[in-house]
């Protein structure tokens, strides 16, 4: 036997009622059939979720949480089930969007709450996800649309480079880098460096480690961490530094400095991928929103902080 969706709903309603009479009048059914399939979900999982011996009944610790996670699932499972009704009417159309987090530091978030606000039918759905993730989603058809900082070469994907930026230096606030005006990679050498994200591979992380390596740089002490804030986090503990793109500096701390660098051809890319040939009116659209605050930013009213 399998678990089924009935059986989290029999069980949310006993778990939030604590007595199997209640909990049958509830879901309008007789309650020795109620008691069976909390009784074979507790087989299928292979614990109790009820102690059933105390007065009142009580949820068990893995009651408790079995709890908390199936209220999250029916939630997210009806709330599906409720934007899928209003997709299927017509009334809106759906569009995932992923994105890597440094983007949100940019020019992007803003541009699609414009184009959120400017087409009130269509369904926008943000994912954080790397760019060989959006590259997987959509052809998978998770998303209709991503924005990351590597452009992944495949033939059902089309690559639109909107803007080419700086890398900067993140460095703890009391190190004596922050001192400095502009600062060389050699001297970030003799630091950790905190590359990011660790996984899945091909990522920003060997961006960063081709720019060095074309430079004749090897890296020395170095640690990689699942996601930019993280790497952030810890720069401001005082355990490295790290590179972001310009973008980020809008992120201030007061334990953290940013520093421009030396060399100033270091730079990160920001493209904008799409399924090849979608030629959907609600992705066209978000394009050429995209594309004008692109080239908006770029004639300067969308300017980086200094």
């Amino acid at each position: 036997m399998k678990m089924e969706l009935r059986q989290l709903k029999y069980f949310r309603a006993v778990a939030g009622t604590l007595n199997f009479s209640k909990a049958a009048e509830q879901l309008h059914i007789a309650q020795p059939p109620l008691s069976r399939q909390i009784q074979q979900l507790e087989d299928e999982l292979g614990v109790r979720l009820l102690d059933r011996s105390s007065r009142p009944m009580r949820l068990t610790n893995a009651g408790v949480f079995f709890h908390e996670q199936s209220v999250r699932l029916l939630e997210r499972i009806e709330a599906i089930r409720d934007e899928t009704r209003r997709l299927g009417s017509g009334a809106r159309r759906w569009m995932g969007v992923g994105f890597a987090p440094s983007i949100l530091y940019d020019f992007i978030p803003q541009a699609i709450r414009q184009f959120s606000l400017d087409n009130g039918s269509v369904e926008t759905s943000l994912l954080e996800l790397t760019s060989v993730q959006q590259a997987e989603a959509l052809k998978a058809g998770r998303i209709d649309i991503g924005f990351g900082r590597l452009r992944i070469e495949d033939e059902a994907l089309e690559n639109v480079l909107l803007a080419e930026e700086p890398l900067v230096a993140a460095v703890p606030a009391g190190s004596p880098l922050a001192a400095e005006g502009r600062i060389v990679l050699e001297a970030l050498l003799e630091e950790v460096l905190l590359l990011y994200p660790a996984s899945p591979r091909p990522s920003f992380i060997d961006q960063v480690l081709q720019q060095f390596a074309a430079r004749g740089y090897r890296i020395g002490k170095s640690l990689e961490t699942n996601s930019l804030q993280t790497a952030i986090g810890l720069v401001a503990a005082g355990m490295g530094v790290t590179l972001v793109p310009q973008c980020v500096q809008r992120l201030r701390r007061d334990d953290i400095v940013y520093r421009p660098l030396a060399d100033r051809k270091l730079g990160a890319a920001l493209i904008m991928t799409t399924r090849a040939g979608d030629g959907a009116d609600h992705v066209l659209k978000l394009r050429a929103t995209i594309v004008n605050a692109s080239m908006a930013r770029s004639r300067g009213t969308c300017r980086p902080l200094p």
